[in-house]
């Protein structure tokens, strides 16, 4: 039984990890964005649009304690916000969740995101020169719960394999 939960700012490479490391000890990968647009069949980008970021961060703390109940094992990559609203980064702490902050800088991130905007509601109607700010705000305001996390690893400049096997490495 391995609970393993990646968190990080949107572009931190929490789903490209999370397949690969899935692949790797052959625990089946959830992504819990893609699990609320199977549930609602829309898109994260529209719930914020239709819903208001209030009510997908409700929709998501369920879906979170929802899918917590139900799986014993799995790798799991929680949307960026998803620890700092409604206690989810309590989630990170009981002794049988082994979790991981995939810590990228803040000019990483804006080049993995700059190109994307449309497809990241918070960043949608950010101009460039905005987007660096911004991330950089957010940044440290989710800090203290991005490290709630057991394990930091610093993702710039690694390959997602080697970050997998930093993880790997970790969990034995």
């Amino acid at each position: 039984m391995k609970k393993i939960i990646l968190v990080g700012y949107m572009g931190s490479g929490k789903t490209t990890i999370g397949k690969l490391l899935a692949e790797k000890t052959e625990i089946p990968f959830f992504d819990l964005d893609a699990i609320i647009e199977k549930n609602t069949q829309k898109t994260i980008s529209q719930l914020f649009t239709d819903e208001g970021e209030i009510k997908f961060r409700k929709l998501e703390h369920q879906t979170l304690k929802t899918f917590l109940e139900k799986h014993e094992t799995f790798v799991l990559s929680l949307g960026g916000g998803t620890p700092c609203y409604a206690n989810n980064h309590e989630v990170l702490l009981p002794g049988n969740v082994f979790s991981f902050y995939l810590k990228a800088s803040i000019k990483k991130i804006v080049e993995r995101v700059a190109s994307e905007k449309k497809h990241r509601p918070l960043l949608a109607n950010k101009s460039d020169a905005e987007l660096e700010d911004f991330i950089a705000k957010h940044l440290f305001e989710r800090s203290y719960f991005y490290h709630q996390a057991k394990v930091v690893i610093d993702v710039d400049d690694k390959s997602p394999q080697v970050i997998t096997e930093e993880i790997i490495t970790s969990l034995t």
